[in-house]
């Protein structure tokens, strides 16, 4: 209700609110989106009741229907991040409420789909487990684990992935050249509207963009091994504390879902460009061909794929292997 609200009053309004950088949604989109927001609030209350096979069918449609339109919406979150932490500014203030609005309502919907499955199974809409008694007792939690070998190798080579992108950007960077750009000309565009962190860090020869990256990679490594689960020394008075569940998952879900869609849309953006299927890319400064800027597009695509792909495979190893269950349901477990 309250996305529609705001859906509704800024196409009344005319408000602009931007999709991306030149684009902006229509108040007829608007409209639509504020009429799917109702029909999934509708298809979530629903979904806690008893329902005849047709109900059943109409919220699960419902859900279907809504959830990737609003992780569609929330693709820009990991750009508003970086122009975020590096103290950017935001470019459109309306455009970054889409994005979290888009954001809350697909975790929203996930997690609501999420124990309607379960429900319809006759499982716990809590824990997923099959077990008798109260769904709101005390948990119980596995023991810590890293995650197993093939996903730790799968990771990996996905992070592979930011090798050219991030090449090129340290390169230019650092003064060289690359892709037909030269480094001066990429620090000289680079610099205007910079932020202070932003022209410290290239000082240094750091592109604040790898180092956004290497926080990813910091939280994907966090996933995979035990110290993701139980706070390091390094950590001081946290030192052997649990890490709560939600903490690296919360960030590992909504950056790597929009990441991974946006960089899959390069990917396959970059080829249909170069083979003329799709119109060519104008180059703008610095760059000073269309191939150059198509590449970096397909560098962009594999880094962003990459990364996301990476964050949600190990998000869904870490899930599984931190899973607790309602203590009723099993007695192998510690509980909390």
């Amino acid at each position: 209700m309250l996305y529609a609200a705001v859906e509704v009053t800024w196409a009344a309004a005319g408000i602009t609110v931007r999709w991306k950088e030149h684009s902006s949604y229509t108040p007829a989109v608007q409209l639509l989106l504020a009429a799917l927001a109702l029909l999934a609030g509708g298809a979530c209350l629903a979904s806690t009741r008893t329902l005849a096979r047709t109900g059943r069918v109409v919220v699960a449609t419902a859900l279907v229907t809504a959830l990737p339109v609003f992780v569609v919406g929330s693709t820009g979150l990991p750009i508003y991040f970086v122009t975020i932490a590096t103290l950017s500014g935001v470019e459109s203030a309306t455009g970054l409420a889409q994005v979290l609005l888009n954001t809350a309502g697909a975790a929203l919907l996930l997690l609501v789909g999420l124990s309607y499955r379960r429900r319809l199974r006759g499982d716990c809409p809590r824990c997923g487990r099959p077990h008798a008694g109260a769904v709101d007792g005390p948990l119980a939690y596995p023991g810590a684990s890293r995650a197993p070998r093939r996903t730790r190798v799968a990771v990996y080579l996905l992070m592979c992935g930011l090798l050219p992108w991030a090449g090129a950007k340290s390169i230019w960077t650092l003064g060289g050249d690359a892709l037909g750009v030269a480094g001066d000309d990429w620090q000289r565009t680079m610099s205007v509207g910079a932020s202070g962190p932003s022209k410290a860090a290239a000082s240094a020869g750091i592109d604040v963009t790898v180092l956004a990256a290497m926080v990813g990679i910091f939280l994907l490594l966090g996933l995979l091994y035990v110290w993701g689960q139980v706070f390091p020394r390094w950590t001081l008075f946290l030192s052997g504390r649990r890490v709560p569940r939600l903490l690296p998952l919360i960030p590992a879900w909504l950056t790597g879902i929009p990441l991974t869609v946006y960089g899959v849309f390069l990917i396959v953006m970059a080829p249909l460009v170069a083979v003329g299927v799709l119109p060519g890319i104008k180059p703008s400064p610095p760059f000073t061909t269309s191939s150059g800027i198509t590449w970096m597009v397909e560098f962009g695509g594999l880094a962003f794929a990459g990364l996301g792909i990476g964050l949600v495979v190990a998000a869904s190893s870490y899930a599984a292997r931190t899973h607790p269950v309602c203590a009723s349901a099993t007695a192998t477990m510690r509980p909390e």
